[in-house]
Parts: C-alpha cells; sequence; structure tokens
C-alpha cells in the first residue's frame, strides 16, 4: 500500500469519524423529518431558524468548505460553462447536485453554478467565482425539501478576480455598511473541491457573500416584501426604461415593472430644468436621494471603475416599504480601490466626466443643494468610516488572517503568479491606496 493511498484512507476515517462526533440529535419538525438525512437539525439544515451570521459570516477565521462532485457532474458542469461562454452569457450557467462539507457536517444535493461576467469568462484560471443554492434540487430529491445552510438558502463566493490582496470585495462593502450604505455581509473561506476522482483541490481563498434576495433584504431593511431588481445591460443606465434590464429578484411571478418606469420617468422628468424644485420633490418621493449621496460620497473616495457611471451593472435597487422608496445596494465591489484606464477609470470627486448617459448621477450632482450635501458626506466619510487609522487596522488585520490562505494558493487556480510575496506586495498598496484617498478626499472636502 501507498503512503498516498494510506493518507488517503486515513483521512477519510478521521473526516467519518468527525461527522459522526458533530452529529446532532435530529428534530422531528415536519412532514418530511423521517426521510431526512442522518445528521439533519434544525439548526444546521433547516429553515425555521433565523440566519447565523456568526457561524456563516464569522470575522475571525478563514471558514473551510470541501466540495465534492460525481465525475459526470463535474464534466457537464464545464461542458455547460463553454456552452454559455459562446453564448455570450444569454444564459445563466447550469446548476449541479454537490455533496457540500463544513465542519465536519454534509449537507446534501446542493446546487452549485458559476457566476459573473468578465470574473467568469476573463480569469485565465481554475478559479473561479460561483454560487450556492441549497434546495433548488429538492423536487428531484425530496428529503432535501427546504435544505439551508444555517438559515441561509443562497450564497454568493466571489474569487478575487484581478485582487492580489484577496480582501477588496469584504473591505469594501464593510466599509458601505459601516458608512450607512446598504451593502450584504461577507467572509473569508477556503474552498476545497473533489472532481470525482477521490482528491481535494485546493481552489484557493474566496469571499463569500450574502445573497440580496435571499437573506439580506429582511436582515437589513426589516421586510423582504418590496420589488427587488438587479438592474443591468442599456436600461441600467436609467435613461430609458428596458424591462430586459430589470429582472425582478423578488416577487419573481409579477411582471409589473410600473414601480421602477415609475423612478426613471421622475428622474428623466422635463420639470429637472423647467421647475427644479418640483423635480426634486418628485424624484425625492420615489427614491432615496440621500442614501445616494452617500453611496457617491464612499465610492469616489475608494474609487472603483466597474460600478454605475462606468459599467451598467453591479447595484440593486429595492423598494424598500418602510420607507416608500427605492433604496441604493451596493454590489460586487472586487474591482474597487483602484483608479482604473482609460474610459473604465474612476470617477472624479466632482464627476464632470459623467455625460447625460448617466442621470442619476448627472443629474443630482448638477444640484447645487445636492452637491453640497454630497461633498459633506466625502468629509464624513474619510474622517470616520475611511479614517487612515481605521482602515490600515482593518487591513493589516486581515492581511494576517489571510496569509496562511493565500501562501497555500496553488497552480492553476490562484490570480497571485508571485506566491505569498504578490499578496503581500499587493496588500501594501492598498493601504498606500488608502492613505492617498484620504489625502485627496481632504483636499477635495476640507
Amino acid at each position: 500500500m501507498t503512503n498516498k493511498l494510506k493518507f488517503k484512507i486515513i483521512g477519510s476515517i478521521a473526516l467519518i469519524a468527525f461527522v459522526y462526533s458533530c452529529r446532532k440529535e435530529v428534530f422531528i419538525e415536519d412532514k418530511d423529518s423521517k426521510n431526512r438525512p442522518a445528521d439533519w437539525t434544525t439548526e444546521t439544515h433547516s429553515n425555521n431558524v433565523e440566519p447565523n451570521y456568526d457561524i456563516v459570516f464569522n470575522q475571525n477565521k478563514v471558514n473551510k468548505i470541501h466540495i465534492v462532485f460525481t465525475s459526470q457532474e463535474w464534466a457537464d458542469m464545464q461542458s455547460n460553462l463553454a456552452t454559455v461562454k459562446a453564448g455570450g452569457y444569454r444564459d445563466e450557467p447550469a446548476y449541479a447536485p454537490v455533496d457540500f462539507y463544513f465542519n465536519g457536517i454534509q449537507w446534501y444535493h446542493v446546487g452549485i453554478r458559476y457566476k459573473g461576467n468578465s470574473s467568469l469568462k476573463n480569469a485565465n484560471s481554475g478559479k473561479l467565482p460561483f454560487k450556492f443554492n441549497f434546495d433548488i434540487f429538492e423536487d428531484e430529491f425530496p428529503e432535501i425539501n427546504n435544505q439551508r445552510f444555517y438559515g441561509f438558502k443562497k450564497l454568493a463566493m466571489g474569487s478575487g478576480y484581478k485582487d492580489l490582496t484577496l480582501m477588496k470585495d469584504k473591505t469594501a462593502a464593510d466599509v458601505f455598511r459601516h458608512f450607512g450604505v446598504p451593502a450584504t455581509r461577507s467572509a473569508f473561506y477556503e474552498v476545497y473541491i473533489d472532481k470525482g476522482d477521490g482528491n481535494y483541490i485546493y481552489f484557493g481563498s474566496y469571499t463569500m457573500n450574502e445573497v440580496v434576495e435571499d437573506t439580506f433584504l429582511k436582515n437589513y431593511f426589516g421586510t423582504e416584501s418590496g420589488n427587488c431588481y438587479k438592474p443591468d445591460g442599456t436600461g441600467a443606465r436609467l435613461s430609458t426604461f428596458v424591462a430586459s434590464s430589470f429582472e425582478h429578484k423578488t416577487n419573481e411571478s409579477i411582471a409589473d415593472h410600473s414601480d421602477i418606469q415609475g423612478f426613471i420617468a421622475a428622474l428623466n422628468s422635463p420639470t429637472r430644468t423647467s421647475n427644479p424644485t418640483a423635480w426634486k420633490a418628485g424624484l425625492e418621493a420615489i427614491f432615496d436621494v440621500d442614501g445616494f449621496l452617500k453611496y457617491l460620497a464612499a465610492m469616489n473616495t475608494i474609487q472603483n471603475w466597474d460600478c454605475y457611471g462606468r459599467a451598467p451593472h453591479n447595484y440593486y435597487l429595492y423598494n424598500d416599504p418602510a420607507m416608500g422608496k427605492f433604496r441604493w445596494i451596493v454590489w460586487d465591489c472586487n474591482l474597487a480601490f483602484a483608479e482604473g484606464t482609460g474610459s473604465r477609470k474612476s470617477l472624479t470627486f466632482d464627476m464632470n466626466e459623467v455625460g447625460t448617459t448617466w442621470p442619476l448621477i448627472n443629474f443630482v450632482i448638477d444640484d447645487a443643494g445636492y452637491k453640497a450635501i454630497y461633498k459633506s458626506y466625502v468629509k464624513d466619510f474619510y474622517t470616520t468610516s475611511f479614517a487612515t487609522s481605521r482602515m490600515s487596522s482593518i487591513i493589516s488585520s486581515q492581511q494576517s488572517l489571510l496569509s496562511t490562505s493565500a501562501s497555500n494558493e496553488q497552480s492553476g487556480y490562484t490570480f497571485l503568479t508571485g506566491g505569498l510575496g504578490s499578496f503581500n506586495s499587493a496588500v501594501s498598496d492598498l493601504q498606500s491606496h488608502c492613505v492617498t484617498r484620504v489625502s485627496d478626499a481632504s483636499t477635495y472636502a476640507p
């Protein structure tokens, strides 16, 4: 018997022992309970609990997940990815069922699919972003009906494409939330995948993100009953209404878009020039303008060349019943903390380069009153949430947290071509970037 085979057998025995040691008493909760998998518990697997953010989004450690495919499911997933790429992303990738392990506990027939655009299409690496849906295969496998991962049905995994620090997506989301701008929770994970041959491959360090339409809306706003859209494409510029650009992420069975049409109409109303006071009143009645100004202040300070004003995507709009207005939600900031180049360069503080093709910025910032509020938020941001001492501490702490994960990344499943040196150098650059942006912001809004 080879040493490799011995290690594999010993490792398998250890994993089985750990699974049984972590097994908890099964809680009989519904008609499906008699058919549930043996380690199914209310706390870990059911939909009868509140999402456990402390476990799933632990901020003090790098969690690990192990994913097991059959060889056929892995092959099918890669074939589907090739088809989707060839089709120009007209269809999103298909889900494949996998076994999912976390802390020695198994989740069954969990749906996994690739996600993303440039991070999926252009990445020269096997480290690709993906998304989980824990009960999407419940019709085929009734025993997992309403399966959850500590209360979460869906989770998104960012691969760190073009981010050698491995932390920009999480750091940006965290600083937005601290400043009062709606943004999802996130945490660091190591991902290990068995493609069906019995061997785990370390796919590297990922950022797990809360999914907006799954748990975020209720957790942040207190309700998930309003219409939530993830704008993408031409209509996402908000110049004109294009139905295909506004996919319902909640209330999916409702084809009505009258609320988002009303918002776009109010934004582009001719009263903006003929009666500015009426225009502002109409816009503020349907959209949280103040929240958007806070978002602009934070985004322009940290910089991001892949967001509204430069690209028609990477945000959500939620018609918040509690406020009675649309709220702006940040999404996908892995390319933040960078100036960019050419036509995809981050916006300046004044945003003078933004034309009427981006009306939500152009029209709002053209109003003297709104611009004064925006400028005051820039100062609030760099003196509080983005203060140099605060950001330095956060980045240093995350560097320590991620160092082992970064150093263990493997060729073919990493963007760190220079290994740990690439990671540490990028983190140093991030620290410098934050210091420079505070200096620039203080010049703009002293």
